[in-house]
């Protein structure tokens, strides 16, 4: 079930529903009843289920009990009660004071329109005990629960309320929320308890933290934890989905790439940690790159494609080098960093022609690149296999007339740097060849050949 919870008008985001909307047909989250789908238990906007007068109707039903009452009280007097810090938070405690006010008081402020509140009526000796799947029981002094507002100044319940009375009349038997809300659960328990309702099951979820250790805010500047940002980053929702589920939880098999129908299948509550969970973006990044291995071409053209065509601008066979790049990058911007020495040869140093283990250095790079040079102008079939084959046979030959073993590595490393002016690349020389045409090897392997010679 969607339910939109936008009781808090002063956080009333424009648009937040169709970002929801999105999310949920992006991830493949599809729910079965909600605004649009109506289930039988409508409306599933707070906001239009205080229309219909619901929760105020059961918040006089406890002030009828006498587990609730109304408060008259104005934000002065409020202002000089005494304060508690909890969670590190600074709260006011109620008093009680509008707890005495006689029936003729309430009646009277009423008909005069002053403003109200409805709050909560604690005890404050005893305690209350509820059930947690994966804490237990939890027991709490009642005198440690403040009289909590239930229906707000301007008509509207709490987000506390409004959850009870939703969860009870919309027949939620799972609550699963972060465990922050161990604290005030009690204060639920105690509005199951006062209208005589079955509690549903309670499971607490660990805090997820960044790499410092401070919990992700829902409201965080940092884009990189919002879903449609992450996207835009280029992350892969079935990642993103695939990790978030691995956050505080662990499946009994050791793996963890699984598809949502698997999730699905294999998720048990019972092994989600009490521990607070790191969100790694190195972690993400990681099994993001996975994906994009594992995903089909087309799909990944499709996706591909606009951070190739912002990067290159000449006539290349674009398919050509995404399929260079698709092992190869974690996430799509990574493209750009791949590719872009097509478009442009950069500028580059000398020493990289020098490596170890192909035994090359600046001395045997330009011989080779001045024997080669003349044999791909020769050269008609820009092919990789076409290419491949002509500089292994210029390997042979040349193994051949200095009595040395001359190995691919030899030949290779040095065009490779000609062509690339980079030291890693997502394709082998021939390849990259291929992608670039003859007319523009020519033109970098002289350049290569200039710049060792003046070296």
């Amino acid at each position: 079930m969607l339910r939109v919870e936008d009781t808090d008008q002063e956080r009333f985001v424009e648009g937040a529903m169709d970002i929801i909307y999105r999310t949920l047909e992006k991830t493949g989250l599809v729910h079965d009843e909600g605004p649009d789908k109506d289930g039988g238990y409508g409306p599933y906007v707070q906001s239009e289920r205080v229309k219909t007068g619901i929760y105020m109707k059961y918040a006089k039903e406890l002030i009828d009990r006498g587990e609730a009452y109304y408060c008259f009280c104005d934000r002065e007097r409020l202002a000089s009660l005494k304060k508690e810090v909890m969670e590190g938070k600074e709260i006011t405690v109620y008093d009680k004071h509008c707890l005495h006010l006689s029936d003729e008081e309430i009646q009277a402020n009423l008909a005069a329109g002053k403003p109200f509140v409805i709050r909560q009526n604690n005890p404050t000796e005893g305690s209350t005990t509820f059930h947690d799947e994966l804490y237990g029981d939890i027991t709490v002094e009642n005198a440690e629960l403040d009289d909590m507002i239930l229906i707000k100044s301007d008509g509207y319940p709490t987000y506390n309320f409004a959850n009870v009375v939703d969860d009870h009349t919309m027949n939620i038997t799972h609550v699963v929320r972060g465990n922050e809300y161990l604290s005030s659960s009690p204060k639920y328990q105690r509005l199951y308890d006062a209208f005589g309702w079955q509690s549903p099951v309670y499971v607490h979820l660990p805090l997820v933290t960044d790499e410092n250790h401070k919990k992700l805010a829902k409201r965080s500047e940092n884009a990189s934890y919002i879903f449609e940002e992450m996207v835009e980053q280029g992350f892969v929702a079935e990642a993103v989905v695939n990790y978030i589920a691995l956050l505080g939880w662990s499946p009994e098999e050791e793996r963890e790439i699984f598809s949502l129908e698997e999730l699905v299948r294999v998720f048990d509550y019972h092994r989600i940690s009490k521990s607070p969970a790191v969100f790694d973006n190195v972690k993400l990044r990681w099994m993001n790159g996975e994906y994009i291995k594992a995903m089909d071409f087309d799909k990944f053209y499709e996706m591909a494609e606009p951070y190739l065509k912002s990067v290159l601008t000449k006539d290349f066979d674009l398919k050509k080098i995404a399929n260079m790049v698709k092992t190869r990058i974690e996430v799509f911007p990574d493209i750009a960093d791949h590719v872009d020495f097509f478009q442009e040869l950069p500028e580059y140093d000398v020493a990289m022609y020098t490596h170890k283990k192909m035994k090359t250095d600046s001395a045997s790079s330009l011989e080779v690149l001045k024997e080669v040079l003349p044999l791909l102008e020769a050269q008609e079939d820009y092919s990789n296999d076409s290419l491949y084959r002509m500089l292994l046979k210029y390997a042979e030959d040349k193994g051949a007339r200095t009595g040395q073993t001359i190995k691919t590595g030899f030949v290779m490393w040095p065009l490779r740097t000609a062509l690339s002016g980079k030291q890693m690349t997502p394709a082998g020389a021939t390849e990259i060849m291929e992608v670039l045409g003859k007319e523009e090897v020519l033109e970098r392997i002289r350049k290569g050949i200039e710049k060792l010679a003046n070296a």
